[in-house]
């Protein structure tokens, strides 16, 4: 479907974000593409202001500006695409990687890793191997008067 039919950006199967609250802008693009380069805009970047969107709950977007703090600009998020000879070609790689930028942000953290102790049998192994360890480099040690 062409980009400007499309209802607006699915990040998953809870968010789409609005067509209205993406904004695009075009320039020329360095790379592939001879003279063409020099003529066409077709660089794309993907501007979406995550701090003031409508689509997100208030959780979505405590939980976006956490984990993309460091891609953001006072709550506007940028992506750019230039891989692609042609701008409709970017448009699309720009809205698959805002879209998994925002998806990955909104994955509920990992579970923290619960310390163990090591049971008593690897202890002893542990400590059994370095004394075999100990006792074969003594071997090889010259003899001592």
């Amino acid at each position: 479907m062409p980009a400007s039919h499309r209802p607006g950006l699915r990040v998953d199967s809870a968010l789409t974000i609005p067509e209205s609250e993406l904004s695009w802008r075009f320039s020329r693009s360095s790379g592939p593409g001879g003279q063409g380069v020099n003529t066409t805009d077709s660089r794309v970047e993907l501007v979406w202001d995550a701090a003031s969107s409508a689509a997100l709950t208030p959780h979505q977007r405590e939980r976006i500006l956490a984990r993309l703090q460091g891609r953001l600009a006072g709550g506007v998020l940028t992506v750019t695409a230039s891989e692609h000879r042609a701008q409709v070609r970017n448009r699309d790689a720009a809205r698959t990687r805002l879209a998994d930028l925002v998806a990955e942000a909104l994955r509920p953290p990992s579970p923290t890793r619960r310390r163990t102790r090591p049971t008593r049998g690897a202890t002893e192994r542990r400590l059994t191997a370095k004394k075999q360890r100990t006792d074969t480099k003594r071997l090889r040690r010259p003899p001592r008067d």
